[in-house]
């Protein structure tokens, strides 16, 4: 959108027409509200972006069918050239199409809406009236009601020179008659009676009177989207007088900024449309006893009660003060709206109130995205940031691990995710109308998904719903379409719902990275090794709710498979899911696994106080989770996993570190490297699904061990350099060798339990010298090392029913380490 500059910002107020309550459409359900139509088709309109046109910024849906229209004002217009006080937007501009259509209702159950005759030439008629009026310098109608005016308007079928006709009626026609020829053949050409004579935009610019203005105005080139192959930078020009430019600005920086954020923030800063249309009294209301009818019939209809007229049509826009606003942000310096982006002292950015907003950047985010300053200094930094992505990928990496501008997070997540290149002409190239199986599937899911948000539920996001969905089935033969991709869709629709391409975009990178395979049309091995993991996680984590689980038989697959089908947006609302995916998009694939014990450990006590069937009773309507407490307690699980303990055979394969373009790597969000390593001989093995589903705790990697022992590997083994790090758990390893394996050669550090005398009878951990340490050690990581993967396994598994956490086994056991030259040899003492 364009800078507010000295435009103002408007708002106007409609009913839209009411259904009647007792009617629904063929699928059973009751009709779409009118208003909610009307929400889902004005959301184009706010694309439409010209100099010299206003800009559409928003619409909000009120009470009683009630919409509010936000948008560019100015408060000069046409009336003030005909020194008139009323805007120009009555029934006299109607095209005689338009009128001769009449009132035309839609409704839900109709297959096919028959188009209405609105359009572009219906357009030029109403252009044409409107310059007819600023020739001859007066309204046309006054004289006439409504009813009268139209039905004269359909009378001009039968005249041969409406402009003439015009004219005599009133009492202009020597004032057309000194008009030049050019001025003349316009207007008739766009009061042509009949639409199909009547020329279109198109052919109209190529008229001799806008031959002769055209060169008086520079040509406006849209500029290129962020996502596009075309250079953006290709039509930037600098001033002549950069001078000039700054007294321009005359210090109003907030007017520099577009209208879309301006109003954001007015939002913000306590501006309420409501308000300010009641107090103007635009919007009246009646004490509710007034608008009881006199006399009531049984079967409800009513009498003696006239129509409320605040229900009527005024077209009057109110100008939406911006002074609460300015005051709001008169601390806030010109070097906030001008942000150094190569200054890296700070996630934030500088304010002559800078004190005040560190302090906000430690408040919850709930409170920070309501804090106007902070906002404004958060907003102005991504936009600079991502107007040069690709090439400040990894400064947006650092500033979302603060947090994501909600003004700013649909552009931002698809920078997060990797999009680029040409997404519209791959978008406009799927073919999305030829009819294919899952049509049928397609059109039932849409109407359960999010339908509580009025933009999804209404008929235009339905079709927008179609479409994207449509587009990856198609773009991806080798897989299927499986219940729950339409919530996987929602969160990308919704924050790009008048840009389905990057929507779609956004989607098909998201699917790769957390859901690989998943939606393959035999998925069960993916899914059953997901799960499997997932329980392992669990044990990992929180070992007493995991023995508590497994005893009563509530496994993962009877509650997490929708969790992770749709990356939880099927048990979350849209304002959670923004939240836990400005967080996800930070991690790697295995980071669900940490939402998903987080959301179980907020559960915990009432799980653990519950058998099977209550358990069951929890999750079939999931109590409220507090979702900021959970994005903090993912972080620091995921921050204590190894990260080859969530490895998964089917996970999409690890991409090459090398990246032509020389930009590096975006950082992850978290202390430990979360994007997966390419694969070593250090690395771990797959195993079969059932050998995988018998062990209680997670295997890591001899490489993940190394790293976190801090050991320096000899030889050819190619694993990541030491890194001295103040947030890696200490670890301890167990050999459960017999002692003198353990002395021949052993990790250095670690202690040797035999496997052999471990445990009691009872299955208690028999007491030794190392016991103690042992149970120091409770808390941290323990790694279990041995020579035979079944004692590992059940070494592991005694420790979680002790209620160990944190416990994992070496894959490959003792000999995987061998080859390094890490095994330490005791000195023989003397």
């Amino acid at each position: 959108m364009f800078p507010l500059k000295d435009a103002e910002m408007g708002a106007f107020t409609f009913f839209a027409s009411a259904l009647p309550h007792d009617v629904c459409g063929s699928n059973g359900l009751p009709l779409t509200p009118n208003s909610i139509k009307i929400l889902g088709r004005f959301q184009i309109l706010k694309t439409i972006t010209h100099p010299r046109l206003c800009q559409y910024v928003d619409i909000s849906r009120g009470k009683h069918e009630r919409l509010v229209v936000v948008a560019e004002h100015c408060e000069r217009s046409l009336e003030d050239l005909l020194r008139e006080g009323r805007p120009v937007r009555y029934p006299s501009y109607l095209a005689p199409e338009v009128i001769a259509q009449g009132i035309f209702k839609t409704s839900d159950h109709v297959p096919n809406e028959k188009p209405l005759p609105s359009g572009p030439k219906s357009d030029v008629w109403s252009l044409g009236i409107i310059l007819f009026e600023l020739c001859v310098g007066r309204k046309l109608f006054q004289s006439l009601d409504i009813s009268e005016r139209l039905k004269f308007l359909l009378t001009l079928d039968c005249v041969d020179d409406t402009i003439i006709v015009l004219a005599e009626e009133h009492g202009c026609l020597d004032i057309i008659k000194e008009l030049p020829e050019t001025v003349i053949d316009l207007l008739k050409k766009c009061l042509t009676f009949h639409p199909s004579k009547r020329p279109t935009p198109d052919e109209l610019m190529q008229d001799n009177v806008f031959r002769e203005v055209l060169p008086l105005y520079t040509p406006f080139i849209k500029p290129a989207s962020l996502f596009s192959s075309s250079l953006r930078c290709a039509d930037l020009t600098l001033p002549e007088d950069i001078s000039q430019l700054c007294k321009d600005i005359n210090n109003d920086y907030l007017a520099e900024r577009s209208i879309e954020e301006v109003y954001y923030l007015w939002c913000l800063a306590g501006g309420d449309l409501e308000k300010e249309l009641v107090n103007k009294e635009i919007i009246r209301s009646k004490p509710p006893i007034c608008t009881l009818p006199n006399f009531l019939f049984e079967d409800g209809e009513s009498f003696g009660q006239g129509r409320d007229r605040s229900s009527l049509l005024d077209d009057t826009t109110v100008t939406l003060s911006l002074c609460q606003l300015r005051n709001r942000l008169k601390d806030v310096g010109g070097e906030a709206f001008y942000p150094l982006l190569e200054d890296d002292q700070s996630n934030l950015p500088h304010s002559n109130s800078n004190n005040e907003l560190s302090a906000a950047a430690t408040l919850p985010l709930i409170i920070r995205e309501r804090d106007t300053e902070y906002q404004l200094n958060r907003i102005i930094l991504f936009d600079r940031l991502l107007k040069a992505y690709p090439f400040k990928k990894n400064q947006i990496w650092k500033e979302a691990r603060v947090d994501i501008p909600p003004l700013m997070r649909g552009l931002t997540w698809a920078a997060l995710l990797g999009v680029e290149g040409a997404i519209h002409a791959k978008y406009d190239a799927i073919d999305k109308d030829t009819p294919i199986p899952t049509d049928r599937q397609i059109e039932v899911d849409i109407p359960r998904c999010h339908q509580y948000d009025e933009l999804l539920s209404s008929p235009e996001g339905h079709a927008k719903f179609r479409r994207v969905l449509k587009a990856w089935v198609v773009s991806h033969p080798d897989l299927v379409y499986w219940q729950g991709l339409d919530s996987l869709c929602a969160p990308f629709l919704y924050l790009n719902f008048n840009n389905e391409a990057l929507a779609y975009a956004c989607m098909s990178a998201f699917i790769p990275k957390y859901l690989y395979n998943f939606f393959l049309k035999d998925n069960s091995h993916v899914i059953q090794e997901y799960l499997t993991v997932f329980s392992q996680m669990i044990a990992f984590h929180d070992p007493e709710l995991s023995n508590h689980l497994n005893e009563i038989g509530f496994i993962p697959d009877l509650y997490a498979i929708p969790w992770f089908l749709t990356m939880f947006t099927h048990v979350f609302p849209l304002h959670k899911i923004f939240h836990l995916w400005d967080t996800l998009l930070l991690g790697n694939s295995s980071f669900p696994f940490c939402i998903g014990v987080a959301i179980l450990q907020q559960l915990r006590d009432r799980l653990l106080a519950n058998g099977f069937n209550e358990c069951i009773l929890l999750f079939s309507d999931l109590p409220e989770i507090d979702i900021e407490r959970c994005v903090r307690e993912s972080i620091n699980l995921f921050c204590w996993t190894p990260k080859s303990a969530t490895y998964r055979q089917h996970a999409q394969p690890p991409k090459p570190t090398s990246d032509s373009s020389g930009i590096r790597s975006s950082t992850p969000y978290f202390p430990t490297e979360c994007p997966d390593p390419p694969k070593t001989d250090l690395s771990r093995e797959s195993i079969p699904l059932n050998d995988l589903k018998s062990e209680v705790s997670p295997r890591i990697s001899a490489e993940d061990l190394i790293d976190l022992c801090e050991l320096t590997v000899t030889g050819h083994f190619k694993t990541p350099p030491k890194k001295t790090k103040s947030s890696k758990p200490k670890l301890l390893v167990v050999d459960i060798r017999n002692s003198e394996d353990f002395v021949r050669g052993h990790i250095s550090g670690s202690i040797n339990i035999p496997f052999s005398t471990a445990f009691t009878a009872e299955g208690e951990l028999s007491q030794g010298p190392y016991t103690a340490m042992l149970q120091s050690f409770k808390g941290k990581v323990i790694v279990i090392v041995g020579n035979v993967a079944k004692h590992t396994a059940e070494f592991a598994a005694h420790l979680v029913k002790m209620k160990y956490p944190r416990i994992c086994i070496l894959d490959g056991g003792i000999n995987k380490i061998k080859p390094t030259g890490l095994l330490t040899v005791p000195s023989p003492q003397i």
